[in-house]
């Protein structure tokens, strides 16, 4: 296993690449062989390109040619299975799809080949992503890899182990309440989930109007180099941001000082729900590091956000039922946890769906209040780190109670790591800005990125190959 090479950032492997140092081929035969080695521990990729080392040869070609197509070119990147990328099949995690291949691109994978991105496979989620650990009836348990025995979270759970283990520089996830954020905090990777309508997305399906495309990677920087890429317009969506031509990248440099910057800090947004100590203490170091270095940091609660999450109780399980309404077989295929939301969906009437749509703007008004007062909000990811995979509550009971109004009100957030518990588990911090801030969020996850340090993944990935290779001599 060439661990050098897997374990670098897809701004590395640019660097070396433009050096001659390393070519995009050796660099895909060394992820694949990788995945070949891990995955069938941890269980994250569902589907590989046959045309993986095509794709790569042609990336070859274009740098020995000194013409790469972008900042991406030759950058292996993993797409969760309910993005559609041309020539394989779009799943969802759900043994309700079938294995006919994609006729077209998703906007974002569209932009990352434009920049020479090697779109080479499909990570794993729970049945159309409904619920926040991964593991489906089509695919099985997607497993942590700090831990083989925990969740990585979901329902990006497959990019986020496929990350954290190098056998992806970078991934793609999606995020409709907190699928991004929460596998990020629980496998210690970055995860971003931008604006509403930042990066532009289709088909968008019933989950529309919650869902956003994020970068998941091993730094800041490769979120932002990525971000930069696919928020490049696309006019299938509808919803989709004017187009600014932001350098997210070049954003972590040029962003204010810390000490201009107003942060409130919430231990638990207001809710009456506690967080784990470890979980406590990462919030209070975040805050302490602005604070250090002159930022006007206040302990304040956002508004409305128990009345956010009353919200999302209500349209998830909407979403759900017109997800599953007139399906052929009634849905018996579909994890019981999706049809128990689709049940829960039925019982939603049109003046509750619509009220609850109504509310959710006057809750936004409320909170873009907030964030005239504030920059910056920093709280948890989720009460718990990774949890066991044998004390998982219902889907019922694990509700997103830190990330859920960030998809109500569309703002950007972002999960950084910031430590581990005592038992060397990855603990993250939640870092959430005012509409359309996406460039501060990175920004401030950039400097906490600089002061906890990176999660030991290189470490990680060594310590999981040997155990491999331990098991297999015994």
């Amino acid at each position: 296993m060439n661990g050098d090479i897997c374990d670098l950032t897809a701004q590395e492997l640019h660097t070396l690449y433009k050096m001659g140092s390393a070519s995009p081929v050796e660099v895909m035969q060394a992820v694949l062989a990788r995945i070949e080695q891990l995955d069938p521990t941890v269980n994250a990729f569902c589907q590989i390109a046959a045309d993986a080392l095509d794709m790569a040869r042609a990336s070859e070609t274009r740098w020995q040619r000194k013409r790469p197509l972008g900042p991406l070119d030759g950058v292996p990147i993993s797409i969760k299975d309910n993005v559609a990328v041309a020539g394989l099949s779009t799943r969802y995690g759900s043994r309700v799809t079938d294995e006919t291949p994609a006729p077209h691109d998703s906007p974002c994978v569209a932009r990352l080949r434009e920049s020479g991105a090697i779109c080479f496979a499909k990570t794993t989620l729970p049945d159309f992503a409904h619920k926040i650990v991964t593991d489906s009836p089509l695919t099985g348990v997607t497993r942590n890899p700090w831990d083989t025995e925990r969740t990585p979270g979901g329902s990006s759970g497959g990019a986020a182990a496929a990350v954290c283990l190098g056998m992806a520089p970078a991934a793609i996830g999606t995020d409709g309440g907190g699928s991004i954020r929460i596998p990020a905090a629980f496998t210690g990777t970055f995860g971003f989930k931008p604006s509403f309508g930042r990066v532009p997305h289709a088909p968008r399906g019933p989950f529309g109007l919650l869902s956003h495309i994020g970068p998941m990677t091993r730094c800041v920087a490769d979120a932002a180099r990525i971000l930069t890429v696919i928020s490049r317009p696309d006019s299938r969506d509808w919803y989709a941001l004017p187009f600014d031509g932001s350098d997210y990248e070049l954003g972590l440099e040029c962003k204010p000082t810390p000490g201009g910057v107003r942060i409130a800090y919430s231990p638990s947004l207001g809710l009456a729900v506690t967080p784990e100590t470890a979980v406590l203490e990462a919030v209070m170091r975040a805050a302490d590091t602005f604070r250090d270095l002159g930022s006007r940091v206040k302990p304040e609660d956002p508004p409305s956000i128990a009345h956010c999450n009353s919200i999302h109780a209500t349209l998830w399980p909407a979403c759900c039922r017109q997800l599953t309404e007139g399906m052929a077989d009634g849905g018996a295929a579909l994890d019981p946890s999706l049809q128990a939301y689709s049940d829960a969906g039925a019982g939603v009437s049109r003046q509750a769906l619509l009220g609850a749509l109504i509310e959710r703007g006057e809750l936004g008004a409320t909170v873009n209040a907030f964030f005239e007062r504030y920059d910056l909000v920093i709280c948890p990811v989720y009460p718990r780190v990774a949890m066991p995979l044998t004390e998982l509550p219902s889907s019922k009971e694990l509700f997103p109670h830190f990330t859920a109004w960030c998809n109500q009100l569309g703002l950007p957030a972002a999960s950084i790591y910031a430590g581990t518990t005592s038992e060397g588990l990855p603990v993250g911090v939640q870092i959430v800005g005012g509409r359309h801030a996406d460039a501060l969020v990175l920004w401030a996850s950039h400097i906490l990125e600089l002061t906890f340090g990176r999660a030991p993944l290189a470490e990680l990935a060594r310590t999981l190959s040997s155990s491999i290779a331990g098991r297999k001599t015994h």
